[in-house]
Formats: structure tokens, C-alpha cells, sequence
């Protein structure tokens, strides 16, 4: 009887879906835009969805913000306000229905919106759905829509300094809901847009739809339980525990409107390639495309979900509040419905940054003020945002902040999950992490230049030598080329040797050094289980090409050696070889390799032992089934790229080879 009760309301809220569909009518509104900076004449063609930085871009008025060191040349971009304009057309059919909405489900950030002349909405959250009643604005025939967008950098500069003596640390960012990275990252440019960065449209409708009935068919539980040697952090999936291995994502592009379909697929393609079943949404970014986790629902992975707070505290007043709570609820009803989604997590890295980054001292804050920050602080994320979460999704678990503690600290090895930067950060060696393994390390990883590919790309010749400004711009890591020096020094090869490196070949070096480090810092994680429960690598990808601690390229996608690392080490069917010789220790002998190509297959061979064998072919920028490979004495290996490339130019050659040039 309840089986056929449940059918019946199934069918019946089918059926009231499908009478909406029936009685409504939505217009989607991205044609024949327009742009101009305010309080000018000249109006340029823009496209919808996108930002102001790729329509300037498209009207050839700036340069690719990309190349050399164009990105300092741009700054005045964010610091003007600018206009967008359309007009669409309204027949009689949509203003006979009872009720029409204008609705925005992306506009960055602080907009004004005109309709034939009234002002009918003003946003302020890129993150939220703006819907607006319009019914009596509507005309027949011809409407005009104009959107003002004013500097989200001047509006947060003047709210910081309206608070002032008061400051909330560490950047005026904190005021505005926005996506936190265009306002710089050490991986990512300054970038601080402005745009309808998805599709407008007009709904007409008689009846309100129902909502989308929620089920989620699977079981998730997360594992904190206090233990003999500290407090579990796990995931269980239908009550069976799961080891996740994966990498932090971040967004795919510094200019959102550019991420299509095509561009998704590949990225989440290179996480399932390497045999990930978690990615980690990281809390700077944006809650992405329904199509981001479409993939993810397909391919097996686990989403942790961060919200969109990263390394800063909040405003604590009523207006800031209330609009979180729509940018929370609207998205997570937005995406509940997808069972890849295994965590809602408040933000990154704010609670140990409070706690343990110093700003109390740097800031030479009060007492008074410190205080606040905690409040607020402690009011937002283990208040109020999990009640608003409860209140629509009562069935996935929540933490407050990742991690709770600084990699610095004891109980980061030993409780909840652990962001260990004692590598890298702390220069401590990559063997460090034997004794330095937390329950789930959600974040940690080594940098490694771009692509010698997507060098030439940004740069002149002229600029291709160590540490030309140009290559200066693209490194945004602090003292990032002098901690790439100290591992490669201890790892590779000494530092009086590095500074008379060519760029391909120091490009080679970092890819081999982040290889190193991440095969064996997963194979560490991994041997540890079930102690450790979780190894989630800083970064899968990149926004903009950059020296940074992705594991695969901007342009293309293209996979750096540690990609082909993490491909063996995430592996199942195997036990992981831990290397416990550092490469700077080998006798390496000249390994003579040889190769033969015959379609899309290359043989390989090495008369004496060779390492990290690097294989790459002019102009192909694809993913190889291997590289950066090791070959034994006298072995064969095959390994192919992927499509057909006529009379394919090859480059072959190993950590020998390079390493003998400045012997």
C-alpha cells in the first residue's frame, strides 16, 4: 500500500511538472549585448555569458592577459565601471501569462538592473540566483535591458576602510560574495572581473512549479571518533569504509564564461584517468557547473564541497549574514541532487589561519577586536550555516572549517584532516612524511613549472632564461623559485649548477622533483591506511599558466610528470614501490635509449638503467598512456599518444642526459 502511495505522488508531482513546462514559456536573453565603461559614448559587442575582461579581450582593445607580463598592464580594468545593454523582444502569448521574472543566475558582483528604463534589482553576491518580478515593466514588442556593474575592488576597498581602525584579516575581499581567487592567489592572477557570467532569461508562467522531489540513494557518513592515537577522519558510502584519493580543484579558467562542456570533460577525464574517487571543491572558487558534477555523478567521484570562504574571516553584520544564507540554501538545493557530493565543508583554511598565521601581531590587533573576529567567526561557521544546511539537506555531514589545525601542530597528525605544508611551506624533506602522516591529508603537494610547451607559449625567446621577469610573473608562490632551488639542491642537483640551467631543462628538473615527491608522499599516505583514510593532492589543475603545484598544464590540459605518478600510485592493483633513494644519489650511466614509433605506439629501450625518461613530440600537446618513465637495463616498453599525427618530430631523453650538460 505505502509502494503505492509513493507511486501515485511521483506521478503526481510529474504530472504538475509537466504542466508547468506546458504553461510556461523562458526566453533565454544572450543575444545582442553590448558594452561600454561608464560615462562614455563608444558601445562594443559582448558576449553573454562572459566578463568584461574577455569582451575587451574579443574587441582586440587589450592584449591576451596571459602573456609575458600583460596582467600588470591590466590592473586598471577592475578599478572602472562598466555597462552592459540588450534588447529582446515580448510577444503577446508571455504577457498574457500570470506572472514573468527576469532571472540571473550569475551576475559578478555588484550590478544595477534596468528594464525599459526602472530600475527593478540590485545584486550583490555573484554566487546567488536574482529572480525579479517584471510583469508590469514588460511591453510589447522591443525591451531594454541595462545591467551596471560597478568595481567590486573600489567597493571593497571603501567598505575596509569605512571600518577602519577595525580590519578584517587579510584582505578587503572578505566584504564581498565573491569568487576569492580573482583577487589574486600565489597560483593564480589578479583578475578582478566584472560580468553576466551565465545565461540571463525571462520565465512567463500561470503556476509556480513544484520543487524537484530530493532523494539521495546512497548513504554518507563521515567518521570522527576519538581512538587510542587520536580522532578518526573517514568517509563511509553505504556503511563500507572508502579510502579517498584525489586532489583539491580549483577553478578551471581565471575567466569563468571560457569553461564549456568540452573543457569540463577533459579536466574531470584527467581525474578519472589517474584513478582519483575524490575531488576536493576548494572554498576560493566558485560552486561549480551542474556538468562538473554531472561528471562526477558518472565517473565515481566523491565531491567534498567546500563553501566559498577561503583563508580570511567574515563580516559580522545582519546584511552580510542574510545574504549568506541565500548564497547557501539557493546552492545547495542546486545541487543536493547530484550523490557525488559527500561533504559540505565551511570554508578552507580559516579556522587554523585565525588561530596560527600570526595576524593578531601583524595587524597589532585589540584584544576588543580579536575577539569579535572569533564571534562572528564562530556565529557563521558552527552556528548558522549548518542549520541553513539542516534546513535543506539534512542528509550529507558538515564540518566548519579544513583543517582545524596548522600543519605546525600535534594534533594535525592525529586528529580530523590535516593540510600538511610542512613540505614545501616548511622546506622539511619529502621523507618527512613517515613520521608526519594525518588521518586524512586533505591537502599537501610540491610545485613544478608549467610545460615547457606553455612557456613559449607566454614568453619571447628573450624572456626564456632563469629568473627572467617574465618567468617572475608567472610564479606567484612566495620565494617560490628559491624553494623549488633548496629541493632541487638536496634532490636533483646542487644550486651552483642550477643557475646555469636552460628553462627546458630546469622545467624538467621541477617536473621530476614534483614526480618524486608526490609518488612517494601517496605511497606513504596510502601504506598507512587505515590510520590514514585520505590522500587529496594540491592541485589537480590550473586557471591561467603559471610554476605552480598542479599536476596538469593550463593549456590543453596537458599532464605534468607528476600526473603520470599519481595515475601508477592511486592505483589498486598494485602495492606502490616507495623510492628510498633521493635521485641526486644514483650512479646513472648513459642509458643509450632508442625508440621506435610505428602508428601511435612508441618502443622504447635503454641498453643501462634510465630514469624519468621523457618522451614528447612537436606540436603534441595530448595525454600519454605513460611518461617520465624508468626503464631497466635491455627492457622494452610500449606507450602511445593518443589520435594520429603524420610524421610525428620525437624528443626522447632521461634525468641522465640533462644532468650530464652541467656535470
Amino acid at each position: 500500500m505505502k509502494f503505492i502511495k509513493n507511486l501515485y505522488w511521483i506521478i503526481s508531482v510529474c504530472i504538475a511538472n509537466l504542466s508547468f513546462v506546458v504553461n510556461a514559456q523562458s526566453i533565454d536573453l544572450k543575444e545582442n549585448w553590448q558594452y561600454r565603461e561608464i560615462k562614455t559614448d563608444t558601445w562594443f559587442p559582448a558576449t553573454v555569458p562572459g566578463e568584461i575582461h574577455t569582451d575587451l579581450l574579443n574587441n582586440k582593445i587589450i592584449p591576451d592577459p596571459f602573456y609575458r607580463d600583460n596582467e600588470k598592464k591590466l590592473q586598471w580594468i577592475e578599478k572602472k565601471d562598466w555597462e552592459y545593454k540588450t534588447t529582446f523582444q515580448v510577444n503577446s502569448s508571455i504577457l498574457k501569462k500570470k506572472n514573468t521574472e527576469l532571472v540571473f543566475d550569475g551576475l559578478d558582483t555588484y550590478a544595477t538592473v534596468y528594464l525599459n528604463n526602472q530600475l527593478v534589482l540590485k545584486a550583490d553576491n555573484m554566487f546567488r540566483q536574482w529572480r525579479v518580478d517584471v510583469k508590469k515593466v514588460l511591453k510589447s514588442g522591443n525591451n531594454d535591458l541595462v545591467v551596471v556593474f560597478k568595481s567590486a575592488q573600489n567597493v571593497v576597498d571603501s567598505l575596509a576602510k569605512k571600518d577602519l581602525p577595525f580590519i578584517i584579516p587579510d584582505n578587503p575581499r572578505a566584504y564581498v560574495r565573491k569568487a576569492q581567487y580573482h583577487f589574486g592567489w600565489d597560483w593564480g592572477p589578479k583578475f578582478t572581473t566584472c560580468g553576466i557570467w551565465k545565461t540571463p532569461r525571462l520565465e512567463a508562467y500561470d503556476e509556480k512549479s513544484l520543487e524537484k522531489p530530493y532523494v539521495l540513494n546512497r548513504k554518507i557518513e563521515l567518521i570522527q571518533q576519538p581512538d587510542s592515537l587520536g580522532k578518526s577522519f573517514y568517509f563511509k558510502i553505504d556503511d563500507k569504509p572508502v579510502y579517498m584519493k584525489g586532489a583539491n580543484y580549483i577553478p578551471s579558467d581565471a575567466f569563468l564564461s571560457r569553461m564549456n562542456k568540452k573543457e569540463y570533460e577533459k579536466v574531470i577525464a584527467l581525474a578519472k584517468d589517474a584513478n582519483m574517487n575524490m575531488l576536493r571543491v576548494w572554498g576560493g572558487g566558485i560552486y561549480e557547473d551542474d556538468y562538473f558534477y554531472d561528471l562526477c555523478d558518472q565517473y565515481g567521484i566523491n565531491v567534498w564541497q567546500d563553501f566559498m570562504f577561503a583563508g580570511t574571516m567574515v563580516p559580522g553584520d545582519k546584511a552580510f549574514f542574510d545574504n549568506v544564507k541565500e548564497e547557501v540554501q539557493y546552492q545547495v538545493k542546486r545541487l543536493r541532487h547530484h550523490p557525488s557530493i559527500v561533504l559540505w565543508c565551511g570554508n578552507n583554511e580559516s579556522d587554523e589561519a585565525f588561530k596560527s598565521w600570526g595576524w593578531q601581531k601583524s595587524m597589532k590587533m585589540s584584544k576588543q577586536d580579536s575577539t569579535r573576529l572569533w564571534h562572528d567567526y564562530v556565529r557563521l561557521f558552527h552556528d548558522s550555516i549548518p542549520k541553513w544546511v539542516k534546513e535543506v539537506d539534512g542528509k550529507r555531514p558538515y564540518i566548519s572549517s579544513s583543517p582545524l589545525f596548522h600543519w605546525s601542530k600535534e594534533k594535525s597528525i592525529t586528529q580530523g584532516d590535516s593540510h600538511y605544508w610542512g613540505t614545501w611551506w616548511g622546506l622539511q624533506d619529502i621523507e618527512i612524511t613517515e613520521k608526519k602522516t594525518g588521518r586524512f591529508v586533505s591537502e599537501y603537494g610540491m610545485e613544478a613549472m608549467t610545460n615547457y610547451s606553455s612557456i613559449e607559449k607566454f614568453t619571447l625567446p628573450e624572456d626564456r632564461y632563469l629568473y627572467s621577469d617574465i618567468l617572475e610573473a608567472h610564479q606567484k608562490a612566495g620565494k617560490g623559485f628559491m624553494k623549488l632551488e633548496s629541493y632541487l639542491n638536496r634532490y636533483f642537483i646542487s644550486s651552483e649548477k642550477i643557475k646555469k640551467m636552460s628553462v627546458e631543462d630546469y622545467t624538467y628538473l621541477t617536473q621530476c622533483l614534483q614526480y618524486f615527491a608526490l609518488k612517494n608522499i601517496i605511497g606513504i599516505h596510502r601504506s598507512k591506511a587505515p590510520y590514514n583514510m585520505g590522500t587529496l593532492v594540491w592541485q589537480l589543475n590550473d586557471c591561467w599558466p603559471v610554476a605552480s603545484w598542479s599536476i596538469t598544464d593550463y593549456y590543453d590540459r596537458q599532464p605534468k610528470a607528476a600526473w603520470y605518478a599519481m595515475k601508477e600510485a592511486y592505483r589498486d592493483d598494485k602495492t606502490l614501490e616507495i623510492d628510498l633513494i633521493r635521485p641526486i644519489d644514483l650512479k646513472l650511466e648513459d642509458p643509450k635509449i632508442t625508440y621506435k614509433i610505428k602508428g601511435n605506439k612508441v618502443t622504447l629501450k635503454a641498453v643501462k638503467p634510465a630514469k624519468y625518461v621523457y618522451v614528447s613530440i612537436e606540436g603534441y600537446t595530448g595525454k600519454w598512456s605513460d611518461n617520465y618513465i624508468d626503464l631497466k637495463e635491455g627492457e622494452e616498453k610500449i606507450i602511445s599518444f593518443e589520435g594520429k599525427i603524420d610524421k610525428p618530430v620525437l624528443k626522447v631523453y632521461s634525468l641522465f642526459e640533462v644532468l650530464k650538460k652541467y656535470n
